[in-house]
């Protein structure tokens, strides 16, 4: 079985959001760094964390760190947003069953944040309208 943080690594790597599906348990939970409440769910989760993939996805996105616990790691990431270098952790727990059930997302500097706010509603926006 592959450990959860290189099947993650291996999904954001080939930026595959059909992936996700098989790594989130169901009743993941994912914490944006852009959204007040925890979106709670496979079916929430995925959507944030592939609309991510494809804004922060870029050819700049790099992780920098990486502290791997028994069922807990934190991968520090940087990447540039149309001019701004953003600085981001991961904070992913997984269960017994090597599925991601937690997912948290914190970003720095203020505007990173503001960047990276702006592009997931623009996004999100666009994916609502495509399931109508």
């Amino acid at each position: 079985m592959t450990h959860p943080i290189d099947a993650w690594h291996e999904l954001a790597k080939a930026r595959n959001p059909r992936a996700l599906a098989a790594l989130l348990a169901d009743d993941v939970v994912f914490h944006s760094p852009v959204v007040h409440t925890p979106q709670r769910g496979k079916l929430l989760a995925s959507q944030y964390l592939g609309a991510a993939l494809m804004i922060l996805g870029n050819d700049s996105f790099r992780y920098v760190r990486e502290i791997r616990g028994e069922r807990d790691a934190l991968l520090e990431f940087e990447l540039e947003l149309e001019g701004v270098a953003v600085n981001g952790v991961d904070l992913i727990r997984w269960n017994g069953n090597g599925q991601i059930d937690d997912f948290k997302v914190m970003i720095r500097p203020l505007k990173a944040i503001q960047a990276v706010q702006q592009k997931m509603a623009e996004l999100l926006a666009k994916m609502q309208q495509q399931s109508q």
